[in-house]
């Protein structure tokens, strides 16, 4: 049962309006072990406590990445998906009140699947889009990427989809602040991301949160035009750890604890954000649409800079 009762009108009358499409939440952090994949768990745990069909996207092929933190394994994924090796409903995992698909080698691949893949994985995902109210995805960045030496050709996320909500998880140390800043401007510059949705964890108190968040949205606003909004943060607390110890989240572990309270309340300011006008219409399929069409403009920059040289 929601504690807010004025957001949970507000949201059922935000889902009449937008014809009941999945909401696409895209969750990044700029550098390892800030608490990506941990925050996407337990906020995908808050989700379907609170009554939502949720499923989790994830695009992380490291170590210790979603699957791994649940204890989980998949015998097919999305890129068997594209390539008919498989069903849709074959490739999709069950959580502890969520549903999770492995699409880290799709994402890798989707510059160089054939079109019949390309449309087999946009046919899935717009099957997906009538299933599922809320999908998180734990993005592999392709700013990342690139210090492997790899452009954002090689290696596609569902960070570049326009349209989806972006989520930024920071954590309230020098370092995590000037990664997650470094993130939003090459995210802004590069990808024309106007909007970034901002968490902090592991903060000693709001206070301390806020001042985190002021610092960054001051010098975002001096130096982009994209625009920072304040969600929330996450307590420093010892269940976390203990909850993820077990392959579970907070919320199901300890609902009592500090940091299960916050992803609760989290997860409904989620659940407000405005939607997109090209996500009211396509849904999840149009975020597929989105990552197609930026495999195509690659591919054509490629070509362009090959017969320039």
């Amino acid at each position: 049962m929601r504690s807010d009762t004025r957001l949970d009108q507000a949201e059922g009358l935000r889902r009449l309006l937008v014809s009941n499409q999945a909401q696409v939440i895209t969750v990044v952090a700029g550098k390892t072990g800030v608490g990506r994949t941990s925050a996407t768990i337990n906020l995908a745990a808050a989700l379907a406590r609170s009554g939502k069909d949720v499923l989790v996207l994830d695009e992380n092929s490291a170590p210790n990445n979603l699957l791994d933190q649940l204890g989980l394994s998949a015998r097919f994924d999305l890129l068997d998906v594209a390539q008919a090796k498989c069903k849709l409903n074959d490739a999709i995992l069950l959580g502890k009140g969520y549903t999770i698909l492995s699409a880290a080698r799709a994402m890798r691949a989707l510059p160089k699947l054939a079109n019949t893949e390309q449309r087999r994985l946009e046919q899935a995902m717009t099957e997906l889009n009538t299933a599922v109210d809320v999908m998180l995805v734990d993005a592999a960045m392709p700013v990342l990427s690139r210090v492997e030496g790899l452009s954002a050709c090689d290696v596609m996320s569902s960070s570049l989809a326009m349209g989806t909500s972006m989520l930024v998880v920071v954590d309230a140390t020098a370092s995590g602040i000037t990664a997650s800043y470094t993130l939003i401007k090459h995210m802004a510059l590069e990808n024309a991301r106007l909007q970034f949705e901002i968490i902090v964890n592991k903060a000693g108190n709001d206070q301390e949160a806020k001042n985190v968040f002021d610092n960054m949205a001051k010098v975002a606003r001096h130096h982009l035009s994209a625009r920072l909004e304040y969600l929330g943060y996450i307590p420093a607390d010892n269940k976390l750890k203990r909850a993820a110890q077990l392959g579970r989240s907070v919320v199901e572990a300890f609902p009592g604890a500090c940091s299960a309270q916050s992803y609760l309340t989290l997860s409904q300011k989620l659940l407000c954000l405005p939607v997109n006008r090209d996500m009211q219409e396509g849904g999840i399929g149009q975020m597929m649409q989105s990552l197609i069409k930026q495999v195509h403009n690659c591919r054509v920059n490629a070509a362009e800079n090959t017969l320039t040289m």
